[in-house]
């Protein structure tokens, strides 16, 4: 499953649970749930701010599977943006992973990527970094931060015009995105 290209909200699902209710990764009472929206941004309206909603986004090691011509291709800058709060002792985090269209076929259609297990709980203790920090007042740990950043120096060269992120003027903020 590592090489996966099939996008697998189960997979996240299934993590996300086990980190919070299993591992306890938020050392907390509170009830947590994760969902999926496919068209939500990196922007906060005034009202969802005032409503409690943070907002983070990463790149994340992801592979894609061309839906026209079948062709396969990894990338280590998937964008996913995940928008939190925690309100009355449950927490709601609603996540969208970005698409990547493909280089090699005349298809201008952005597909889904899939990702392994160890990207998915990679990216969800960096989220829950962030949750402990913003909604629990505990400060990061400073070797985290390596870790944010190890992306840039693994990935292959970006192709802009192939990355929905990059068209909405997200993928460039990611590092910036709090």
């Amino acid at each position: 499953m590592d090489k996966s290209t099939e996008w697998a909200p189960s997979l996240w699902l299934d993590i996300f649970d086990e980190l919070v209710y299993d591992d306890n990764e938020l050392d907390n009472e509170d009830q947590w749930t994760l969902t999926f929206n496919y068209s939500q941004t990196d922007k906060l309206t005034a009202k969802e701010r005032r409503d409690g909603w943070k907002i983070t986004c990463q790149h994340v090691n992801g592979r894609f599977q061309c839906s026209s011509c079948s062709r396969t291709w990894s990338s280590a800058r998937v964008v996913v943006v995940f928008r939190y709060r925690l309100r009355g002792g449950r927490g709601t985090v609603i996540m969208r992973p970005f698409r990547q269209m493909c280089r090699q076929c005349d298809s201008d259609r952005f597909n889904l990527p899939g990702f392994s297990d160890n990207a998915v709980e990679e990216s969800l203790l960096r989220l829950f970094s962030k949750i402990l920090k913003n909604c629990y007042g505990v400060e990061e740990d400073s070797d985290d931060n390596s870790e944010k950043n190890s992306n840039k120096y693994t990935s292959k060269p970006h192709e802009v015009s192939l990355c929905e992120a990059c068209s909405q003027g997200i993928c460039k903020q990611v590092e910036e995105c709090v």
